[in-house]
């Protein structure tokens, strides 16, 4: 490939991982077209991207930015994932399709700036809770007591309603 077709793809890549800051590697050799085009059909309803990438390229372009880390998974033949609200989404699509398409390989994945390295680094990233699922935890965590204390004291109140009397507790 000719040097100025090598930087046009290179360009293209600064082009399109612009403000990306997080990303899963996959290989998927092996698939037929049909395969690969139902799983980009099955990721773009989820608002996410896949794009093969040639590797040298590719870390020439991520190098020292926030995607510099795939530069590990960027051996063989590589697509990166990229898109909806962040990386845990993505790994969450992925691992789902993978489990009905065994071919698919995953390579690696980077979040917040750590790196996950192969399948298991993948499938760690796609356990974590997403913001608003942490946040929704959070909320729960914190009004769990408010709860319970309204429960006693809808008991009390409840008790007093009835006349009884309720007893000191030690």
């Amino acid at each position: 490939m000719s040097k100025p077709i090598k930087d046009m793809i290179a360009s293209e890549y600064d082009r399109r991982f612009v403000g990306v800051t997080g990303a899963v590697v996959v290989e998927i050799r092996g698939l037929d077209a049909k395969a690969v085009t139902t799983m980009r059909g099955t990721l773009a309803t989820k608002g996410i991207k896949l794009t093969v990438v040639k590797n040298a390229l590719a870390r020439r372009s991520f190098k020292g930015g926030p995607l510099a880390s795939l530069d590990k998974a960027l051996k063989g033949p590589s697509a990166l994932l990229t898109g909806a609200e962040n990386s845990i989404l993505v790994a969450r699509a992925i691992v789902k399709v993978a489990k009905d398409e065994k071919k698919i390989v995953l390579k690696g994945a980077i979040f917040d700036g750590e790196y996950y390295d192969g399948e298991a680094g993948v499938q760690r990233l796609s356990d974590f809770p997403t913001r608003a699922e942490a946040q929704g935890k959070v909320v729960t965590l914190i009004l769990s007591p408010a709860r319970n204390i309204m429960g006693v004291v809808k008991t009390i109140q409840e008790k007093l309603e009835a006349g009884e009397t309720i007893a000191k507790v030690a």
